[in-house]
């Protein structure tokens, strides 16, 4: 008596398996927004969004060219940070300023030289384009580097002693080459897994509840959960494998280094994956329309976890309140895993507790799935 009650739910589940599978083989939507996507917006964002300063046009004015004031204009002609033009006339550096031609302007005053190795010190004047707060920001910093920089080789060619008064002996780590798009990329794949975990389920099933298949399914013996089970398993499986190939292209295509574990990214991401799928089941219960089901699902889960994940925004600068929201962003938790995966490693403390984070969202979502659903029944 007990073989075919057992027999009996698991050839229900095989059956409703497969009748996902076989419906996304025969609609290429479901294999374009799992594998196409993902490539898609890998190339286009990790090569179209940068946070790196290069080559940035700036206006180098000198008032009375000599030795000094040629040498530090060919430290930044060789800088692949600065594009420098050099001009003599200072209105016409505030012209090319004033029309975006330059992002910044350096002035080396005609007492530069005699000034140089005074007490006072001589004087350099940076205008910086401050309409985009942060680039002018790095622009300046770039410009503070180069500048001591030169100082400390054009006083030892001299065979001057240059001491200043604090030595800056820095160590860059998990990132050595400061590159943004190591920083990026993983963060990009968590944006990219969000919007393929929830747009897929909740198109694919709100299409099935405005054709009518969904209720004609609810009126067969199959249970809530078999049917939850039958639409999750065959879309994770596609949701890991559009995961596995964004990875792939992470470390061959843009060269991002990972240093974590295999397994633990495994784990992490089917932990993210199963919520995600949980999000977009639930909302194309509340939804049942395709049109509604999709513009929910973008202002839901890709627009929050975009914004709100720390994958440019950092956290910390946010407003408290707003900080305290990020915590129901499940994208949050699985930028902070790529990122430290990838960069640093398996840092156990990080990585536990974004992977519990994630099993409770993934464990609430199906919950109020299986609850709506059964409603929905009755």
């Amino acid at each position: 008596m007990t073989g075919p009650s057992i027999a009996g739910p698991a050839m229900r589940l095989r059956g409703l398996v497969r009748k996902e599978s076989l419906q996304i083989l025969r609609d290429p939507s479901s294999i374009s927004i799992a594998f196409v996507l993902p490539a898609i917006l890998l190339l286009l964002f990790g090569y179209g969004v940068s946070l790196d300063a290069r080559n940035v046009p700036i206006a180098l004015v000198i008032e009375n060219p000599g030795s000094e004031t040629g040498s530090f204009a060919a430290s930044l002609v060789g800088s692949r940070y600065f594009a420098p033009a050099v001009v003599r006339d200072r209105r016409a550096a505030e012209q090319a300023l004033l029309a975006g031609e330059v992002d910044a302007i350096v002035v080396l005053k005609g007492d530069f030289a005699r000034r140089l190795w005074s007490p006072a010190g001589a004087p350099i004047q940076v205008l910086v384009n401050g309409t985009d707060a942060n680039t002018a920001r790095i622009i300046s910093g770039y410009l503070e580097g180069a500048w001591q920089k030169w100082l400390a080789q054009y006083a030892m060619d001299q065979g001057r002693a240059l001491a200043p008064p604090v030595t800056i002996e820095q160590r860059v780590w998990f990132n050595a080459e400061v590159r943004s798009r190591n920083f990026l990329v993983p963060g990009l794949i968590a944006i990219i897994m969000t919007l393929i975990g929830t747009l897929l389920t909740a198109l694919v099933v709100a299409r099935e509840w405005e054709r009518g298949t969904m209720e004609a399914l609810m009126v067969t013996p199959v249970r809530i959960g078999e049917i939850l089970l039958g639409k999750l398993i065959p879309y994770f499986l596609l949701g890991m494998g559009g995961m596995a190939l964004s990875t792939a292209m992470a470390i061959w295509v843009f060269g991002v280094p990972f240093r974590g574990s295999a397994a633990v990214l495994f784990l992490v991401s089917a932990l993210f994956m199963l919520a995600a799928l949980g999000l977009g089941l639930f909302i194309s219960t509340l939804a049942r329309s395709q049109f509604v089901a999709g513009q929910v699902a973008i202002i839901v889960a890709f627009l929050p976890a975009f914004i709100l994940s720390g994958f440019i925004f950092d956290i910390a600068s946010m407003p408290r309140a707003v900080q305290l929201l990020t915590h129901l962003i499940p994208a949050r938790y699985f930028v902070s895993s790529l990122q430290t995966l990838f960069l640093a490693g398996t840092v156990w403390p990080i990585v536990l507790a974004n992977a519990a984070a994630l099993a409770v969202m993934a464990a609430v979502f199906l919950a109020l799935t299986w609850r709506k659903t059964r409603k929905s029944l009755e």
